[in-house]
């Protein structure tokens, strides 16, 4: 009889392309927490209990991912699902990841237009967003766990923090200042940027990956110039496809089209993940185009927290709010016009992101061994465990005090958080489970109160 033991030992089987296909649409839909919480969850998941994946291959990839503008889980999954089944397996994983995102923002969307401000859904929310914090919080602690494993990366860590804590230094600059450690560090102390690379182990922590260590690509996803120059010459001309559509059928000064072009901008600037690019986005939305009100701007973020998918899914929620707005269908369809926005800014902020993948993912693979090249991306993910702790830092003070310092203390939130932690921590209690369990509590002292 095969023991536990014995069972890890054992290479999975292989992964067909529709079993990955249920995972990433399951993915979509529990993916809450952030970018901390999504990509604990992929590594808790695809590493650790699947283990599709190494944990060397997954922080290869993580690294890559948070170097680039775009929501950095989505482009996770991306790349993950193009080391498993190609380019397409790439395109699924990443469109999967922001599909029930989509629905969902647009169905709570409608409501929130229609129906306005709920008292029960305000108690849903204040149960869930010390569970979000919390989620935050255990998901810097188990990456810091499994990349810090020097005092150098530990000190790049708790420099990233205080730069963005006490000095608002911008995300765009602690990124280039940790890849430029790296690469220094690389010629210097070389073995302090050698992390996550050794198979076996690897290889004991977790059993052997089905995605192990030194897993060759497919012939098909090999670093070639052709397949380069192919991807992103269809990237650019599904762009300019779209565009052109929106142009020959609304004007270039239609709000379709502008929403088109402005999230376009934003897709490109999104460096430090969504929370960098939301005062860009506020003040085009806002200021600039009139789109939605800030009130508006802020419920959405509210609803972008508390929902599966990346939080710059927010840009769904201004879409379908301009379009709802301008009435660009008339006031009869202020629905369809909604779903409209919704779309073409969704479409417009994620194309990018799957270019970026498609065609930088086999030059990075082809490098996956070459210190000098993977030292500036171990620096990266080093700095960005500071910029999560930040983040965690930044929701506690909005869960904890809503009002300021000089208001009043949640301590029923600080509860519902700690008691979030403890089971992440110390029970492994699932991301839903736990979201839901938050949400009846807020939703039962919503009731009480």
């Amino acid at each position: 009889m095969a023991t536990a033991v014995d069972h890890v030992a054992i290479k999975p089987d292989p992964v067909s392309f529709g079993e990955a296909l249920l995972y990433w649409l399951k993915l979509g839909f529990i993916s809450f927490g952030g970018p901390a919480g999504q990509i604990s969850m992929m590594h808790q998941e695809l590493v650790e209990r699947r283990r599709w994946i190494s944990e060397h291959r997954f922080l290869h990839a993580l690294n890559f991912t948070m170097v680039l503008p775009g929501p950095e889980a989505q482009q996770l999954a991306t790349y993950i699902g193009w080391l498993m089944h190609g380019v397409w397996g790439g395109i699924v994983a990443g469109t999967l990841f922001v599909f029930p995102s989509l629905i969902i923002l647009i169905s709570l969307t409608w409501v929130y237009l229609v129906y306005g401000d709920l008292p029960v859904v305000a108690g849903v929310l204040y149960g869930i967003k010390p569970a979000v914090t919390a989620i935050v919080v255990f998901a810097a602690y188990r990456i810091g766990s499994r990349t810090l494993k020097n005092n150098g990366l530990r000190a790049m860590a708790l420099a990233a923090f205080v730069a963005i804590f006490a000095f608002n230094v911008p995300f765009p600059f602690i990124v280039l200042s940790a890849a430029v450690l790296g690469l220094i560090g690389a010629r210097v102390t070389p073995d302090t940027f050698k992390t996550g690379g050794h198979h076996s182990q690897s290889t004991q922590q977790h059993g052997p990956a089905l995605i192990d260590d030194d897993t060759p690509l497919y012939k098909t996803s090999e670093f070639q110039w052709s397949r380069v120059i192919i991807i992103a010459l269809i990237g650019c001309v599904a762009w300019l496809g779209a565009m052109t559509i929106l142009v020959y059928s609304f004007g270039w000064q239609n709000a379709l089209t502008q929403m088109g072009w402005f999230f376009t901008k934003a897709a490109l600037v999104t460096f430090g993940g969504a929370y960098a690019v939301l005062p860009y986005v506020y003040q085009g939305g806002v200021d600039t185009y009139g789109w939605l009100s800030g009130t508006q701007m802020i419920d959405g973020l509210a609803l972008g927290e508390t929902t599966p998918g990346p939080l710059i899914m927010v840009v769904s929620f201004v879409g379908f709010v301009g379009a709802w707005t301008k009435e660009l269908f008339g006031p009869q369809w202020l629905p369809l016009a909604g779903i409209a926005g919704a779309c073409v800014a969704t479409f417009f902020t994620f194309l990018p992101s799957f270019l970026f993948i498609l065609v930088g993912a086999p030059a990075v693979e082809a490098s996956r061994h070459q210190i000098r090249f993977t030292a500036p991306l171990t620096g990266i993910t080093a700095s960005v465990v500071g910029v999560i702790m930040n983040l965690a830092v930044f929701f506690a003070y909005h869960v904890l005090w809503p009002h300021g310092f000089s208001g009043q203390f949640e301590w029923l939130a600080a509860l519902i958080g700690t008691a979030a932690f403890i089971a992440l921590f110390r029970f492994k209690v699932g991301i839903m489970p736990l979201i839901g369990a938050c949400a009846a509590i807020g939703l039962g002292y919503s009731l009480l109160g």
